[in-house]
């Protein structure tokens, strides 16, 4: 599908997912540490864990304060392997593991396609709207506004584009056409019916 115009949406969730996954990496750094010292033999796995998990947290913090993407699955995906040997709560196993595989899902931005024939959003699980199923779209200071004919709006915040506002105007210009065209198309077909 082709699509004459893709708006990418702010992805809000990216701090709160950021917050937790740290918290989750230090709170498996400290349960390690503590087990390696309550026991009385060295466990490698621990002390693997524990120095692995908290260089991913170092890692992720020198890439946040650089303004850099972050992600903590892969220091979520070791701790959940440590977690797997603890005596206690070995099934967080499976909490971190399905944290850390949706954590790039969570972290994608949503875009929305605009092509003649429909409107797509890409999420987890793909959108399909006719432009019928509309009443306005409005591009404008970077919030994008869709007013849906069933009465609920969606207004969300756009990525910073280094384009002008004459591609907003352009952009409203297409979606009023589309939505004057498909409304038109739909009550001709229902007067000849």
């Amino acid at each position: 599908m082709v699509y004459q115009y893709v708006v990418t949406l702010k992805n809000q969730n990216n701090r709160y997912i950021d917050i937790l996954g740290l918290l989750l990496s230090i709170f498996s750094v400290v349960c390690f540490t503590l087990e390696l010292l309550r026991s009385s033999a060295v466990s490698l796995a621990y002390l693997i864990g524990a120095v692995a998990v908290l260089g991913f947290i170092v890692f992720n913090l020198i890439q946040q304060a650089k303004k850099q993407k972050v992600y903590y699955s892969r220091a979520l995906l070791l701790a959940g392997l440590v977690w797997m040997k603890m005596p206690y709560f070995s099934w967080l196993l499976f909490v971190f593991v399905m944290l850390a595989l949706l954590e790039y899902q969570a972290k994608y931005s949503i875009e929305i396609g605009f092509s003649d024939n429909e409107i797509v959003m890409n999420s987890l699980f793909k959108k399909r709207y006719n432009w019928t199923q509309f009443t306005n779209i409005v591009l404008k200071d970077g919030l994008i506004t869709l007013d849906f004919a069933n009465n609920h709006i969606l207004q969300r915040e756009v990525e910073d584009d280094e384009d002008d506002d004459a591609d907003e105007d352009e952009f409203n210009e297409y979606c009023h056409h589309q939505l004057s065209k498909h409304h038109s198309e739909t009550a001709n077909g229902k007067r000849q019916t």
